[in-house]
C-alpha cells in the first residue's frame, strides 16, 4: 500500500492533479515475424508487431511500465515527445540508465502542452530493426478548435525501409567497422507488399497519421487515385495543401486527410524509396466497404531520385497561423520571426575512418557513449564522464576523432542551427525535447547572406528536418525547456556510428518550475551505481 501512495504522490507532483493520466504495462518479448515472407527475430510490446499506439489528450500524464523480457539491455524513447523540463524521461543512452534483463521501468510522461502525431521506438542496441515501435498520437482538448472537421475514422500508418536478418547481425556488421548492405524492402505496419489494410466508406474523410519508423530510407506515400490534404506536421497545424504524393523523410510524421471520394473499389497504396537505385516498392490497400472489386490497374508511380520536386514541396509546408494549436490562441501569435537569435551554430556531418573503421561525425566529433547516461552524470555532478564544450559550434574541418560531446548552451535563449551537409546523400536530423521552426533550405553552401531568404512569417514548427544532398537547412530554436537532449541523425546506422551529440540547456535555477528534480524511481548505472535518487 505505501508503494502504491508513494507511487501516486510521484505522478500527482509531477503531471498535477488536475490533469488525467492513463497507465499501460507493456511486456517487450522477442518472437518470430515473418514481414517479408522470411522468418526473422522480432521484438514485441505485448505480443504485436508494431506496438500498440498511444492514444492521449494534451496535458494526459501517460504512466507506461515497461518490463524487459529480453536478454540484453533495452529503452523506448517517444519521437517528438518533448517531456518539458524532465529529459531523464527522453529514453536514450544520454539521459535514461538501460532496464536490465528481466526488469522494469516506468516512464512517467507528460503530452504537455503539446497535440500532433509521433512515434516510439527502441533506442539502444539496433533494436529499431526488430520493431518494438508505434504510434503516438495527442488529441486537442474539447474546447480547443481544430481547424478540419472530426473525420470518420483515425489510422496510423508507419511505414520504414526493413532487412530480412536479424537487428544482431547488422549490430555485429556495424561494430565491425563496415557499412550496412542496402535494405531488403519497405513495410507498411510491419507488413510487407499488400500485406496493410484500411477500410473506408464511400462519402467519408479520413486522416492517416504517417510516421516514417525506418532506418534510412526517405519515402514518397501515395493513394492511387486519391488526394491526400495536409493538416499536420508533428503538432503544427498546416496550411491545407492537396497533394497527389508525399516525401516523408524518416524520422518525420505527417498527417493527411483522405476523402472516400472514388468509386467503390480497392485502390494501391504505395511506398517507395527516394534518391536510391534502385528504387523499393511495397503496396498496401485502401479498400472501400461493400465492394468486392480487387486493385486494378498498375500502382501508380512517384518521384524517384529528383531533389528539386521534393525541395519545393517542403518549401510548401508551412504553418496555419489562424489555427489552434494545443492552447486556444493561434498558432500565429508566436511571431519568432521578429526574435534576435543570440548565437548561430553550424553543424557538418561527415564520414570516415577511424582506426580501420566506419565512423560518423558532427564537426568532426563522432560520439561515444559514456558508463554513465550523461544527465544522470550531470545531476549527481559526477566528473570524467563528458565535457560540457567538447563539440564547437562550427566546422573545424578537421579529421574525424572520438569523443562524448556536449554542447552547451543557455535556458531561454533563441539560436540558430544551420545543418550543412556537404555529402552526396540526404541527411534527417532530430532534437529532442524540442520543436523548431525550419526557416530555410537550399543547394549549396550557406552564407550569412542566406539568412535573406528565410521564411520569418508561416515556417513550419517541427522536431525532425531533411536535409538534401550538398545543401542545408537552417531552423531558430527557443531554448525553452532545460535539460539534455540529443541532436542525432535520424540514419539510423550512422547516428549508432557517432553522428549525434547532446545540447546541454543550462540554468542556475534550481526551482521546479524551470527542471524538475530526477525521477525517484530512474534506474542509476554506471559511476552512479548505489547513489540515491531524492526523498520524498
Amino acid at each position: 500500500m505505501l508503494l502504491k501512495l508513494v507511487f501516486l504522490f510521484m505522478v500527482f507532483a509531477i503531471g498535477g492533479a488536475e490533469d488525467p493520466y492513463r497507465f499501460f504495462t507493456w511486456n517487450v518479448t522477442y518472437g518470430d515475424i515473418y514481414p517479408l515472407g522470411v522468418r526473422q527475430q522480432g521484438i514485441l510490446i505485448n505480443g504485436q508487431f508494431p506496438g500498440p499506439d498511444i492514444y492521449s489528450v494534451t496535458n494526459d500524464n501517460i504512466i507506461i511500465n515497461v518490463f524487459n523480457s529480453l536478454d540484453e539491455p533495452f529503452l523506448i524513447s517517444w519521437n517528438g515527445i518533448q517531456n518539458r523540463r524532465n529529459s531523464y524521461e527522453d529514453g536514450v543512452n544520454g539521459t535514461t540508465c538501460p532496464i536490465p534483463p528481466g526488469k522494469n521501468f516506468t516512464y512517467i510522461l507528460q503530452m504537455k502542452d503539446q497535440i500532433g502525431s509521433f512515434f516510439y521506438f527502441p533506442s539502444l542496441g539496433f533494436h529499431k530493426a526488430a520493431g518494438s515501435f508505434g504510434g503516438i498520437r495527442i488529441l486537442s482538448r474539447p474546447r480547443i478548435p481544430v481547424p478540419f472537421p472530426d473525420p470518420a475514422d483515425d489510422f496510423t500508418v508507419l511505414i520504414g525501409d526493413w532487412y530480412k536478418v536479424n537487428h544482431t547481425d547488422l549490430r555485429a556488421i556495424l561494430d565491425g567497422g563496415k557499412k550496412l548492405p542496402f535494405p531488403d524492402g519497405v513495410l507498411i505496419n510491419g507488413r510487407g507488399p499488400n500485406g496493410a489494410s484500411f477500410t473506408i466508406e464511400q462519402g467519408k474523410t479520413y486522416r492517416l497519421r504517417i510516421s516514417n519508423v525506418g532506418l534510412q530510407n526517405s519515402l514518397n506515400f501515395r493513394i492511387q487515385g486519391h488526394k491526400m490534404t495536409l493538416v499536420e506536421v508533428e503538432g503544427t497545424h498546416t496550411v491545407q495543401t492537396t497533394y497527389s504524393s508525399l516525401d516523408v523523410h524518416v524520422g518525420q510524421s505527417y498527417s493527411v486527410l483522405v476523402t472516400a471520394d472514388q468509386s467503390p473499389q480497392n485502390y494501391y497504396i504505395v511506398v517507395s524509396t527516394r534518391f536510391t537505385t534502385p528504387v523499393l516498392t511495397t503496396t498496401g490497400v485502401l479498400h472501400y466497404a461493400n465492394s468486392n472489386s480487387p486493385v486494378s490497374g498498375p500502382p501508380p508511380g512517384g518521384p524517384t531520385i529528383e531533389i528539386d520536386w521534393s525541395l519545393n514541396q517542403a518549401r510548401s509546408i508551412r504553418t496555419n497561423l489562424t489555427a489552434s494549436g494545443p492552447r486556444p490562441n493561434p498558432q500565429g501569435s508566436y511571431h519568432y520571426g521578429m526574435i534576435n537569435t543570440t548565437r548561430t551554430i553550424r553543424l557538418s556531418n561527415s564520414a570516415g575512418q577511424v582506426s580501420g573503421k566506419q565512423r560518423y561525425a558532427v564537426n568532426s566529433v563522432s560520439f561515444v557513449p559514456a558508463d554513465t547516461p550523461l544527465k544522470i552524470a550531470d545531476y549527481f555532478k559526477i566528473d570524467g564522464v563528458f565535457r560540457v564544450g567538447s563539440i564547437s559550434d562550427a566546422p573545424t574541418g578537421g579529421g574525424i576523432y572520438l569523443d562524448t560531446s556536449v554542447m552547451g548552451a543557455d535556458y531561454r535563449a533563441f539560436i540558430e542551427i544551420v545543418f550543412e551537409n556537404n555529402e552526396d546523400i540526404i541527411q534527417s536530423w532530430h532534437l529532442s525535447g524540442y520543436s523548431f521552426f525550419v526557416v530555410g533550405m537550399d543547394g549549396g553552401q550557406w552564407t550569412p547572406a542566406s539568412r535573406d531568404q528565410y521564411n520569418l512569417r508561416d515556417a513550419v514548427s517541427r522536431c525532425t528536418t531533411q536535409v538534401y544532398p550538398n545543401s542545408w537547412t537552417a531552423i531558430y530554436v527557443a531554448l525553452d525547456n532545460v535539460g539534455m537532449w540529443n541532436l542525432r541523425s535520424e540514419f539510423w546506422a550512422r547516428q549508432y556510428l557517432g553522428q549525434q551529440f547532446y545540447l546541454r540547456v543550462y540554468t542556475t535555477s534550481t526551482s521546479f518550475r524551470d527542471e524538475y528534480p530526477i525521477p525517484k524511481n530512474a534506474l542509476l548505472c554506471g559511476r552512479a551505481s548505489g547513489r540515491r535518487t531524492r526523498p520524498l
